[in-house]
Parts: structure tokens; C-alpha cells; sequence
């Protein structure tokens, strides 16, 4: 522990190392899968209720769910308006409906009533950090899903720590044996703000093909050199050639 007015350089030099580290991943990232740019703006509201529906789920799954509310309803106020056991029946495809559908509903409800009207497009005037408290005062709404919006909604640099990210970052030894939420301020202050948009999706992308949770292919990986995991892995494979 460091004393009040004292600078502990290893640290230091640790958190220096691993920053470094950390942009050389996202380069490998960006040289293997292209370096992803923000494709610009959508309704914040819009963003928040598709990342609920997207919580474990997949992506077509959620934007079946997505679909069918939009076509069920003509807007948020008649969302707003309906039972949540009929917002649960047009989101069934994206699964867990009768969790989900009363969470919408909580939230369209809190945002008018802070507001007066269903609209969340101010958020991206405030900063980062307090547009993300506000976003996680809703229930339902952790860290992850208030960076997804965020990032993806307003292409803000907040990076989305999901099962893929926390995965690799873990194995890479960016960022320890720590959990989702400690990753994310870990990550937030490692990774340069203009490569976290590309750095997350490249690595939803490698957990999905290569870093696989079971099955790693680190035959087929290009971070291996940079990953604590593949050294720990094959260590006594290497020292008994």
C-alpha cells in the first residue's frame, strides 16, 4: 500500500507495461479482423431497450424481439402504455421475455417521469461517467449494458466488458483474476480511448472464432506471443523438447 505523497513506481512500471501491452493486442486485433470505426448515431432509447433484449441472447434473437415490439407497437409511448404481460409476448424470441418485458416497461416509465417525455438523446451532452450513472440507475441496467449503449448509441470511449472481453483479457494477464465489474475500470484505463470501439469488437469477434470459453485454438491465434494463459498452457510441453 502507498503512503499519501508517495509514488510506488513499481506500480508504475507495471501499469505503464500493461498499457503498452495493451495497445500492441489491439493492433494484432485490428491487423487480423480490421480496425473497426464507429458507424455513427442512433436513438439513445432505441439503443438502451435493444441492449436489454440483447442480454443473453443472440444478436438475431434480439433483433427478431426487437422487430416484432416496433411492429406491435407504433411507439414508445404505447409500449410505455401496455401490460408488460403484451410486451412479453412480442419479445419471446429474444428470450427470458417475462424478465425483460417488466424491465422495459420500468424503464420507459422512469425516463418519462424524469423527463416528461421518452427521449434519451440529452444523455449525449453529458460526460462519459455521469451519463453512465444515470444509465445504471435503471433496473436491469448494469455496466456492461450502459457501456454497450454508450459506445455503440453515441461512440463514446466506454468499453463493454461482456464474456468475450473478460475472457481474453483475463488470459492475455491484462487484467487479473478480477470480476466483470473490476474489468471495466481496469480496461477503461489501459486501452487508448481511440481504440476501444475497435478493441471491443474485434475481441467479441476473437472469443467467438478463436478464444473459445471450452476450446481455445491458440494454434490458430495471433496474440499468443502477448498471452499469459498459452505461456502457462504449454510450458511443459516447451521445456521437455
Amino acid at each position: 500500500m502507498s503512503l499519501p505523497g508517495f509514488v510506488d513506481n513499481r506500480a508504475l512500471c507495471y501499469n505503464a507495461g500493461v498499457m503498452t501491452k495493451a495497445v500492441r493486442v489491439c493492433k494484432a486485433l485490428d491487423e487480423r479482423y480490421g480496425k473497426k470505426r464507429w458507424d455513427g448515431y442512433e436513438p439513445i432509447l432505441d439503443c438502451l431497450v435493444w441492449t436489454v433484449l440483447s442480454q443473453n441472447t443472440s444478436a438475431s434473437n434480439c433483433n427478431e424481439a426487437f422487430a416484432r415490439l416496433r411492429e406491435r407497437f407504433c411507439s414508445w409511448q404505447e409500449v410505455k402504455d401496455a401490460a408488460w404481460q403484451d410486451i412479453a409476448d412480442a419479445i419471446r424470441p429474444g428470450g427470458l421475455a417475462n424478465l425483460k418485458a417488466p424491465r422495459i416497461k420500468n424503464i420507459l416509465e422512469q425516463v418519462k417521469r424524469d423527463t416528461g417525455k421518452l427521449d434519451l438523446d440529452w444523455i449525449a451532452d453529458l460526460p462519459a461517467q455521469q451519463a453512465r450513472d444515470y444509465l445504471e440507475g435503471f433496473d436491469g441496467v448494469g455496466r456492461k449494458t450502459a457501456a454497450c449503449v454508450l459506445m455503440f448509441g453515441l461512440g463514446k470511449p466506454v468499453m463493454p466488458v461482456d464474456t468475450h472481453v473478460h475472457r481474453i483479457s483475463k488470459r492475455l494477464g491484462l487484467i487479473g483474476d478480477v470480476a466483470p465489474d473490476a474489468a471495466h475500470d481496469i480496461l477503461q484505463r489501459i486501452v487508448p480511448p481511440e481504440r476501444i470501439y475497435s478493441c471491443h469488437v474485434n475481441m467479441v469477434v476473437h472469443g467467438r472464432e478463436v478464444c473459445g470459453a471450452a476450446r481455445p485454438r491458440c494454434e490458430e491465434c495471433n496474440l499468443t506471443i502477448e498471452c499469459d494463459y498459452f505461456a502457462e498452457r504449454f510450458a511443459d510441453t516447451t521445456e521437455t523438447r
